[in-house]
């Protein structure tokens, strides 16, 4: 099955024009003609079956035969993850853990930091990518880059964990997530966290934790983490 993606498409709507880049995609690269299904998803749960009835590559409308939605999953997997030198790097990460199943990113800006500014525009059409591509229903939420000072201090209900690479007394991820609900977790640049950011977020209750006995370059541990956290909600 092939997916799109449109956020203003709702359970409400019998007839739907997808944008002009869209509408591109669909008539002229992949040739798409009047009386062709398409499945299209909102990224927020639901799942549309249409049919193309003007395949204009400027204006494509479908009309909408049906839809079901998902209900979303008992478990929430946010990252907090430091942009990495290599812009390439970060997208491999984001495109990673959208297939896998995160569910909200955060980059953030730490003392180590080599990268300070993000593209959002370009990860956001990464991560919509990934999540076609991967069949998801819903849409990662993709925040713009933060101090990761401004971080730590917002309000959160979840549980907090933080990976560094210090040696001190840490407990291994797999073995700190509690099945069923909301984690957030600190990762931090390619220089780690600097001691002051760790005790930072200790005393902002972070839990230290690691992600095993090798040492891991920033994209591989975020998606390292992604990938243990979605398993340990596997029924």
């Amino acid at each position: 099955m092939q997916l799109f993606y449109s956020p203003l498409l709702n359970k409400e709507d019998t007839n739907y024009t997808f944008d002009k880049e869209e509408s591109n995609h669909i008539v002229k690269v992949l040739r798409k003609k009047n009386g062709d299904n398409l499945m299209v998803t909102n990224g927020k749960g639901y799942l549309f079956n249409t049919v193309i009835n003007t395949d204009n590559d400027r204006k494509c409308s479908v009309t909408v035969v049906e839809y079901d939605f998902k209900e979303p999953e008992n478990f929430h997997i946010h990252l907090a993850v430091a942009p990495t030198k290599m812009n390439e790097r970060f997208e491999w990460f984001l495109e990673k853990a959208t297939e896998i199943g995160i569910h909200e990113i955060t980059p953030i800006i730490c003392d180590h930091s080599e990268r300070k500014q993000i593209k959002l525009e370009r990860f956001e059409k990464i991560v919509q990518a990934a999540m076609k591509q991967s069949l998801h229903r819903y849409m990662p939420i993709l925040h713009d880059a933060i101090s990761f000072k401004a971080f730590i201090q917002q309000e959160n209900n979840s549980h907090k964990y933080i990976a560094h690479c210090e040696e001190t007394e840490k407990t291994l991820l797999k073995n700190a997530i509690p099945k069923g609900a909301s984690y957030t977790l600190l990762i931090g640049p390619e220089g780690d966290f600097s001691s002051s950011e760790i005790d930072s977020a200790l005393k902002a209750n972070f839990k230290p934790v690691s992600l095993g006995n090798t040492r891991l370059r920033t994209e591989t541990a975020a998606v390292v983490a992604t990938h243990s956290f979605v398993f340990c909600n596997e029924e």
